[in-house]
């Protein structure tokens, strides 16, 4: 079988489940407006699909005249022509294949760079509380896997679509006009071609779901082992023998399901393979039987046959468009999902300047009342580090409650308490990583919600309980909070933390 055996197996690995799924409404409408960009490449990319099918089918019809007509007439300069024209085609074909791959790409490629961009920077501007309950894994699997599944909409999906429909329906109108009664034979055939694919299905997409469950678990293990916390915990505390055993159990299921899958995938290319064989017999039986008896050429015999692989794979792949179509739709939810959760912290209509003093400003809590947001202002259900089919809108306790003091310019003070009576939360609400419930905290007498976030944090330093730091070199981490600091001023601030004799 052709590449289009070779996709049925890939639609078959993917959950038909989705087939059920109830899609928000003005999807698809949402899903045009991030193709609209490219739709001037999308057209050219149709049509080049669509000239590939007509030139494609011109192949066998060729084939019949070479034999019926070249050599049955024994014209040697029609022959050569003909062959001529086949080359010809081969080439065109080539030509043309490469076009269609360089704007599948470049649609694909963009659709899956806008993507990610807007998660990105989406997913940047939400509040500290949505990094704590969400699960790094499943954020990071939005941004790749998801936006992946998502652009093959416009690429695979399309290509495959308009492909094999433009295909099939070359192809059926070559072959009912050239033999209508071996047309319909092989139409019969069809659900042989089917059934395979259907019985091994649900078997597939089950043992798929269990591997991205168990690949998951697996992923989840390494980062959990693989970061400084983790291998100090398991260093200090653990049993490291054990947890070999445990990664080797899980890494062992993910081992056999792979096999398992390979053989299912096996089983339906061979059976598919074997149809066609068989296919291919009893046109050739049927059609010699005709060739015999007078009612049909020898070369367009030959050119029947050539159709058959160009009818099967179409049809077999078109069967299961529709999971193809679904999934892409889901993958594409999944990413609207996270663009749609809006961020607490929001920018002020019209942000005032950071008030400016040649000694500083004071910090000024007013009657300031705090709980931490419910989890549906903050997160979505899918992302969270414990699994939930839903989230609860309760409203947690005040943790703060009548909150007021004012710290004068260049003054210091300690905040001194108990582990969970606020401290960190009230330093927290200076430079807005989560807003007041009531009240209302000031920098020189400026509400901190009338100023720009980024000028607000431009001006505002917090150094955390953890420290952390990027997989860059050091001085990049310390510009990270200053981009155009000075070398010199680089070295005065590790002075001051007291690491310069160590850099």
């Amino acid at each position: 079988m052709g590449p289009g055996a070779w996709r049925q197996i890939g639609s078959l690995s993917r959950d038909r489940s989705v087939k059920d799924h109830k899609f928000a409404p003005g999807t698809i409408k949402r899903i045009l407006g991030f193709g609209r960009p490219y739709r001037r490449s999308v057209i050219l990319l149709v049509a080049l699909i669509l000239m590939d099918a007509v030139l494609s089918a011109l192949v066998p019809l060729i084939y019949r005249e070479i034999i019926d007509v070249g050599i049955a007439e024994q014209r040697s300069s029609l022959v050569v022509g003909l062959a001529g024209a086949l080359g010809v085609l081969a080439i065109v074909g080539s030509v043309n294949s490469l076009f269609q791959r360089w704007y599948s790409s470049r649609i694909g490629e963009g659709l899956i760079f806008d993507l990610r961009n807007a998660v990105f920077d989406h997913v940047q501007r939400q509040p500290i509380a949505f990094f704590t309950r969400t699960q790094t894994g499943s954020l990071v699997t939005r941004l790749n896997s998801d936006v992946i599944g998502a652009q093959q909409a416009f690429t695979s999906t399309l290509t495959n679509v308009v492909g094999n429909v433009a295909t099939l329906i070359a192809t059926l109108v070559a072959m009912l006009l050239l033999s209508w009664q071996i047309t319909l034979l092989s139409l019969l055939l069809l659900p042989l071609f089917i059934l395979p694919a259907r019985y091994i299905a649900p078997r597939l997409s089950a043992i798929t779901r269990e591997r991205y469950q168990v690949d998951g678990a697996m992923g989840q293990m390494m980062t959990e082992r693989f970061n400084v916390s983790g291998a100090l915990l398991i260093k200090l505390f653990g049993h490291p023998r054990d947890e070999a055993d445990e990664f080797s159990r899980r890494a062992g299921r993910v081992r056999d399901i792979g096999v398992t899958t390979a053989m299912y995938g096996r089983i339906v290319m061979v059976a598919l393979t074997l149809m066609a064989a068989l296919a291919t017999a009893l046109v050739y039986g049927l059609g010699g039987v005709f060739v015999v008896k007078g009612g049909l050429a020898v070369g367009t015999l030959v050119a029947l046959t050539a159709y058959l692989n160009r009818l099967y794979a179409p049809l077999t792949a078109l069967s299961n468009v529709q999971v193809d179509v679904m999934t892409t739709l889901v993958s594409f939810e999944r990413v609207f999902e996270v663009l749609d959760l809006e961020p607490m912290i929001a920018e002020p209509v019209d942000p005032v300047a950071f008030p400016r003093a040649v000694d500083g400003v004071s910090i000024e809590f007013n009657d300031v009342s705090f709980r931490y947001p419910a989890p549906t202002e903050v997160s979505i259900a899918s992302l969270e580090s414990v699994e939930s089919t839903e989230l609860s809108s309760e409203p947690n306790r005040l943790l703060l409650s009548g909150v007021s003091f004012t710290v004068d310019a260049g003054k210091m003070v300690a905040l001194v308490g108990p582990s969970g009576a606020g401290k960190s939360t009230i330093a927290s609400l200076v430079p807005r990583l989560y807003d007041v419930t009531g009240g209302s905290v000031a920098l020189g007498g400026v509400d901190v919600r009338s100023i720009a976030i980024d000028d607000l944090r431009d001006h505002v330093g917090v150094v955390s309980q953890d420290s952390h730091l990027f997989h860059e070199t050091l001085r990049n981490n310390l510009l990270l909070a200053s981009p155009n600091a000075s070398s010199e001023e680089i070295r005065l601030a590790l002075e001051s933390a007291q690491i310069w004799p160590l850099v």
